[in-house]
This record gives structure tokens, C-alpha cells and sequence, in this order.
């Protein structure tokens, strides 16, 4: 087919690599604009777009489809067909219907569940046993288009947001192929009205951690924040990012170290397996130990 691809960041860039290495077509390629990043705050290119120019393929990047000028541009090209995975505009009705076949969206749930913009860390976040992707055809509401393929995968244990985030990113490239590759026998299943969620947007207000709450959410909270943008505490007087956890054994004071990065929480206690001091990379655990000692209770 050929293909116009909306996509910006990292979760993005395999679903790319896959429609090119299946042969499509790819007419152009969509991206949110360069942005300041880095010390020097100078603008850096989405990985979308690194990719998509490393490919060869030409980029365009809009602030927004209100011009007239590029909505008639995206309509000259076209396009059999768009792939949108995680572009961060919402598209006006000209440019849903300026595609033969329309748009489609791969998302990173089990639509309706967890439509918005944070799914993955709020399927951790909420404890959730299982997740998916949903390739969806997309309308003018928020993710509430009919679905044509949906497959679910459990989540771990101990995983974390950005584990979990690249399994559903490899998981969406090659069933996008699947579903491009049998689109005439696809029947769209319009998504039940019960059920529904919304991933808010994490607010980085949500990542000091309150070890007076049960184990379990904390444990949900360091995972679910993973790798960004990191819960963290106070560890006489630094603030630590903890990256990887599990729940503990013992008990007591809520923020008591109860040996190694055990640490007591309102109800049981969670094992810190990963974490980061400020100015340096994310460490196991027992490195971090080794250069920094835990008070009796924590911040």
C-alpha cells in the first residue's frame, strides 16, 4: 500500500522499520517537531524523524493541521492508507478522510480500555493483570474507533513501564503488517460502551513516593514510573529515583530500611532492585548500596 506514517517518539520507530522492511510504499512520514533537548537545550529531531531521514524517506512536521495549506498537502499525497502510532496531535476530520481507506491507530491497550495518552504506565500503574495492542480504525473521539485486530499479553511481576513499553511496540510493528496485509477481510468491531478508562497524562506531582501507602502500590508506582519520570525519595537529603522493584518481606515503620534496599511501607515492604542517584546512571540496587547509606527511615 502506499502509506502515509504519523508517529514522534522511540515506540514509534519499529512500527517504521517494519512497514519498510514489508515493502509498502511510505509516501511520506510525520513528526512532531524538532524540540530543545539535551544541556545545550538545542533542537533535536523526534526518533521518528533520525529514523525516517536515515531511511531516506521525506519528513514533514506541522504544528497543527488548522493551515489549509497542509491539509491540501497531505491530501496531494495521496495515500492509500495512514499508520498512526503515538504521533501527539489529534487529527481534524479532513485529514482522517483524505486517506483512501483512512487512518489507523495502533494503541497500546485493550481498547476501551485505557484510551488517552499514558496506557501503559497506568495499566501498571492500576495493577493490571494484562495488556495489549488494539489496531484501531480512527474517528474523530479520543481512541474510540472500531477495532480490527487486538491482541493481549500479560504483564510481569516485576516489569516496568519501559520493559513492557518495548514489547508492546514490537508487538504493534508486526501486527500492523498483519492487518495491512489482510485489510480486505477485516471486519472493524466497534469497541463495548462499558468498560471505558482514560490514561491521564503522568503528572511528574505523582512520582514522591508516600511510603505510608500499602507495599503494593508503591511497588505499582516505582514500575509504573519507570524509567520516566521516576518515582523517587528523599535519602538524607537526595532525591533518589527508584527504577525497579518487588515486594518485600517484614514489616514496620512506613519509609524504615529494614536491610539492603528493603524498605517498610504502610502495609508490608518493597525490595528496591533499581535505582538512581542524582547525577549518576540507574544502578542494581547493590551498587547503589555500596556509595550510599540508607538512614533508618526515608524520606
Amino acid at each position: 500500500m502506499r502509506i502515509v506514517f504519523m508517529g514522534t517518539p522511540d515506540f514509534s520507530v519499529p512500527v517504521l522499520d517494519a512497514l519498510v522492511a514489508a515493502g509498502h510504499d511510505i509516501a511520506a512520514v510525520y513528526s512532531q517537531p524538532p524540540r530543545p533537548a539535551g544541556r545545550g537545550k538545542k533542537d533535536r529531531p523526534s526518533p521518528v524523524q533520525a529514523r525516517a531521514e536515515a531511511l531516506g524517506l521525506q519528513v514533514r512536521h506541522p504544528l497543527n493541521f488548522r493551515a489549509e495549506a497542509d491539509r491540501a498537502d497531505f491530501a496531494a499525497l495521496n495515500a492509500d492508507i495512514a499508520v498512526v502510532v503515538a504521533y501527539g496531535l489529534i487529527l481534524p476530520q479532513a485529514i482522517l478522510d483524505a486517506p483512501r481507506h483512512g487512518c489507523l491507530n495502533i494503541h497500546a491497550s485493550l481498547l476501551p480500555r485505557w484510551r488517552g495518552a499514558a496506557p501503559i504506565h497506568r495499566a501498571i500503574l492500576t495493577g493490571d493483570n494484562e495488556t495489549g495492542v488494539c489496531i484501531m480504525q480512527m474517528e474523530a473521539g479520543l481512541d474510540t474507533g472500531p477495532v480490527l485486530l487486538r491482541q493481549a499479553i500479560p504483564i510481569g511481576a516485576e516489569e516496568t513501564t519501559g520493559q513492557l513499553h518495548d514489547r508492546l511496540s514490537t508487538l504493534g510493528a508486526v501486527m500492523i503488517v498483519q492487518a495491512l496485509d489482510t485489510f480486505p477481510t477485516l471486519i472493524p468491531a466497534p469497541q463495548p460502551e462499558t468498560g471505558v478508562t482514560y490514561a491521564t497524562k503522568i503528572d511528574k506531582a505523582e512520582a514522591r513516593i508516600d511510603w505510608s501507602h500499602p507495599a503494593v502500590e508503591i511497588d505499582r508506582l516505582i514500575r509504573g514510573l519507570s524509567p520516566f519520570p521516576g518515582a523517587w525519595c528523599d535519602v538524607a537529603g537526595e532525591r533518589v529515583k527508584l527504577l525497579g522493584s518487588r515486594l518485600g518481606q517484614g514489616s514496620g515503620r512506613p519509609g524504615q530500611s529494614l536491610g539492603g534496599f528493603v524498605i517498610a511501607c504502610g502495609q508490608g515492604a518493597v525490595e528496591v532492585t533499581l535505582a538512581q542517584r542524582e547525577g549518576k546512571r540507574p544502578m542494581p540496587a547493590a551498587e547503589v548500596l555500596n556509595g550510599l547509606t540508607l538512614p533508618p527511615v526515608l524520606g
